[in-house]
């Protein structure tokens, strides 16, 4: 009798444990009337909404409810999807960085949500407000299981509000459903809402997640029901034109001081509920934010993230192939940039674009991207198409297999044009596997590219397993690059090797005291030369202590044993010294690192990370950190400092490598912002100024004042200077 009391009671449990662990749900109330989005929950439609209020800790421990009631409605109408907040804490003092658009969200109280509109697990929109109505929204991909999976550079229309009554803040948006894509009738949505409290330093989440996941996991979501199906989106096509105001002088190569009045406009076509085509017309970039410059001291090329906005709209669907790092066959900055006659990067015009992405079934998506760049006869660049088609099919729970074919290609035959330059094509196949538990994720791809007379070889592939639980998370990966594999649209830093890596780290999870978790981690990478007949010429050995503090800081120690053999001649000071070190040498050495960053919630926070030890054949003392001072929520401090210090024995070269970055942003209101950002590096020799002033007269359409100003830091005689006047409206038709 008492082994039955036994398995029964065993039975029960294991119930009510698959009950516990069911998907939550929530409820949208449809109503007939518009609702006015001030940030005050008073009309009487609110009062029919079913609230959300159970939410679960994610941080500092993801086996307790939250500290304090986060309270969730969402209602719904023909036009829009609109949510009613009220978050409390455990005072008035609500951490508000700023109230400019696209806010860091763990730097701010703020409440979020992730909508998984074809509920696929795989793709996702992000929308999220802080205490004074500030906005935020992201589009989520690959599953949402890491930091790659986000774009937080998109920008669509939408309306939210909100303020601070004493111990806590209510806010409330609306979320056009034509600024969305769903499936037409449908009822569910898989849903997520979670929030950032940085006066308790605590995370909470609506459907729970494991604290060793992403946030932003799509395998985590609960669902959100509808309580009448959706309407087709009565969609509407938009123009976005734009004039532009330049005036600019190259006082570096003595050119006179130019005039330019410049016109184009962007074009947005929904088709259907899935599917968008976007268009351009002599595109202009002026307003895009200046690039961070980085004291780059490896052999190799570093990427920069996409911020021009016609390529970001389902930018996944055209740059998820591939490895991001190592080998990525399409990387869209590559496009409108091009090379003069002595090597130097400089603009390539675009003339036009269009890009067609989306879903044509619930499991299946397209996109096409076409963009004509203009021809350049005095740098002899020719003119250039730049295409691609991409496939992605969702296969078992979330996982997805992709195709696709890149074609840069160009479009006149000017006498300047080498004939093995006249096209660049690549071909490839990608999957992508995320496990039904949320444990397992890999990626396999295999690619190949086509140059005129030249199609033996040029593959590039990988196989990559990661493992992530709570106590263990691991990777094992095989990369191969082709020495003849050439992507002109990607980002291939290097060629012609196997690279193996592997990392294990286990985590430890204190019951008492001030620290989170303990994680200890050992990472080892090999590269082999395939012109060298497969010589291993480089090793990373790293050994990794983290630890994550209960008020969100964090403290790391880091040790690093590396091989080098050098294919080519190297200076990491980039100053053209008569003597790099030679070609064929090889080195060993050992460098050691400590990283610490502080509470993000503090008036004054920071992160910084020393450097020192061995490098080649001589030594390198390094710091690097970001220093943030804030008056809320109007002023924004700060500033980034990388310095080197490289000494190698003579005759090589030796120097110092400075780099410092103060930037200033006032957000006067949530429509008006000034940014005003500096940069000298001495190994670029540039001192760079950009001053940008925004004001967001009306949803999506602004005005900028942007002015830059470019110094030579050898002798500060002024190199470039230009200001911009930009005008865009979005119109609806």
């Amino acid at each position: 009798m008492h082994q039955i009391k036994i398995t029964l009671g065993f039975f029960l449990f294991i119930c009510f444990a698959a009950f516990s662990q069911n998907t939550p749900k929530a409820k949208a109330t449809y109503i007939e009337q518009s609702l006015t989005i001030d940030g005050v929950l008073d009309e009487p439609a609110w009062l029919k909404a079913e609230p959300l209020s159970a939410f679960h800790q994610n941080f500092p421990t993801d086996t307790l409810m939250a500290q304090y009631p986060t309270e969730i409605k969402i209602l719904f109408n023909k036009t829009f999807l609109y949510i009613g907040i009220v978050a409390e804490s455990s005072a008035k003092d609500f951490v508000v960085a700023s109230l400019k658009r696209d806010f860091q969200g763990s730097a701010t109280d703020n409440v979020s949500f992730f909508f998984d509109t074809f509920q696929d697990g795989v793709n996702a929109y992000q929308f999220g407000v802080n205490p004074y109505g500030a906005q935020r929204e992201s589009l989520v991909s690959g599953g949402g299981i890491d930091r790659n999976s986000f774009n937080p550079d998109w920008d669509v229309k939408w309306y939210a509000d909100g303020h601070i009554q004493g111990n806590q803040y209510v806010a409330e948006i609306a979320i056009p459903f034509v600024s969305v894509k769903y499936p037409e009738g449908c009822t569910q949505w898989n849903f997520q809402a979670y929030r950032f409290d940085l006066q308790t330093n605590e995370r909470s989440t609506w459907s729970r997640v494991d604290q060793n996941q992403m946030l932003s996991h799509l395998g985590y979501l609960g669902v959100l029901e509808f309580d009448r199906p959706l309407l087709k989106n009565n969609t509407a096509n938009y123009v976005i034109p734009y004039t532009n105001l330049s005036s600019a002088q190259d006082f570096e190569n003595d050119q006179p001081q130019t005039s330019d009045l410049k016109f184009g406009a962007d074009i947005k076509v929904p088709i259907g509920n899935k599917m968008n085509l976007d268009l351009t017309i002599n595109p202009d970039f002026s307003n895009v934010e200046a690039d961070n410059l980085i004291n780059n001291i490896t052999r190799f090329e570093v990427s920069l993230p996409e911020k021009r906005q016609f390529f970001l709209d389902n930018s996944d669907l055209f740059s998820s192939f591939g490895n991001a790092r190592d080998a990525a066959p399409f990387f869209s900055r590559r496009i409108g940039i091009a090379e003069d006659l002595e090597g130097n990067t400089i603009q390539n015009n675009i003339i036009g674009g269009a890009r067609l992405s989306g879903k044509l079934s619930n499991t299946l998506r397209l996109g096409v991207l076409s963009v004509q760049t203009q021809e350049d006869r005095a740098n002899e660049i020719p003119s250039n198409n730049n295409s691609m088609v991409s496939l992605q099919k969702k296969v078992f729970s979330r996982s997805q297999i992709g195709a696709f074919f890149i074609n840069r290609q160009a479009t006149n035959n000017e006498g300047f044009l080498d004939p093995d330059q006249a096209y660049n094509r690549v071909l490839g196949l990608d999957y992508n596997l995320v496990s039904k538990d949320n444990k397992w994720a890999g990626t396999f791809f295999a690619h190949k590219s086509f140059n005129p007379n030249d199609a033996q070889g040029n593959m590039s592939s990988q196989l990559l397993m990661r493992y992530n639980t709570r106590f263990w998370n691991a990777f094992s990966s095989l990369l191969f690059v082709d020495q003849e594999f050439v992507a002109d649209m990607g980002f291939v830093p290097r060629k012609g090797f196997i690279k193996k890596a592997d990392k294990v780290t286990r985590i430890f999870y204190p019951k008492t005291g001030n620290i989170n978790t303990h994680k200890i981690g050992l990472y080892n990478e090999f590269y082999y030369t395939q012109d060298l007949n497969y010589k291993q010429t480089d090793q990373t050995l790293k050994l990794e202590y983290i630890l994550d503090f209960k008020d969100q800081s964090r403290f790391e120690l880091n040790y690093f044993n590396r091989y080098v053999y050098l294919f080519d001649d190297f200076d990491p000071t980039r100053s053209d010294s008569d003597t790099p070190l030679p070609m064929g040498s090889d080195y060993r050495y050992n460098e050691y690192q400590a990283g610490y960053n502080s509470n993000f919630a503090g008036v004054f926070n920071w992160e910084g990370k020393i450097n020192f030890g061995e490098f080649y054949n001589g030594r390198r003392t390094g710091f690097s950190g970001q220093f943030n001072f804030r008056v809320q929520p109007k002023f924004n401090l700060s500033l980034n400092i990388d310095f080197n210090r490289i000494e190698l024995p003579d005759p090589f070269p030796s120097g110092d490598l400075i780099l410092v970055a103060p930037k200033l942003e006032w957000t006067f209101t949530k429509n008006l912002f000034w940014s005003n950002f500096i940069q000298y590096s001495n190994q670029q020799d540039n001192l760079g100024i950009n001053s940008r002033l925004q004001w967001r007269f009306a949803p999506m359409s602004d005005l900028f004042i942007v002015y830059n100003d470019g110094f030579d830091t050898t002798s500060f005689y002024r190199r470039y200077q230009s200001i911009n006047l930009k005008l865009s409206y979005w119109f609806s038709l």
